[in-house]
């Protein structure tokens, strides 16, 4: 299978391929991957594709089991409850 058919982020469609391009330009952490590339921001906040992306990065020999660190979920700047969502303003 091509690297441009295999899907990393599932909730962003982000494939192998936009990964390891992230990684030829100069990306080499979780956080950075996920800024260049956008994954890791879907629903699922990463609980996937960051394993598949830390799994990339210690193949490589970018990171180590020592030095590598998981990206942690941001949660919106103002939070709101689940009502003021359906509100019609």
């Amino acid at each position: 299978m091509d690297a441009k058919e295999i899907i990393i982020c599932r909730c962003e469609e982000i494939t192998l391929a936009e990964v390891l391009a992230a990684i030829d330009d100069g990306c080499h952490t979780i956080t950075s991957i996920k800024k260049a590339t956008r994954a890791g921001m879907g629903a699922c906040q990463g609980r996937t594709c960051n394993r598949l992306i830390m799994q990339i990065l210690l193949s490589k020999g970018l990171q180590t089991s020592a030095t590598i660190a998981v990206d942690k979920a941001r949660f919106p700047i103002i939070p709101c409850t689940i009502a003021a969502l359906g509100e019609d303003n």
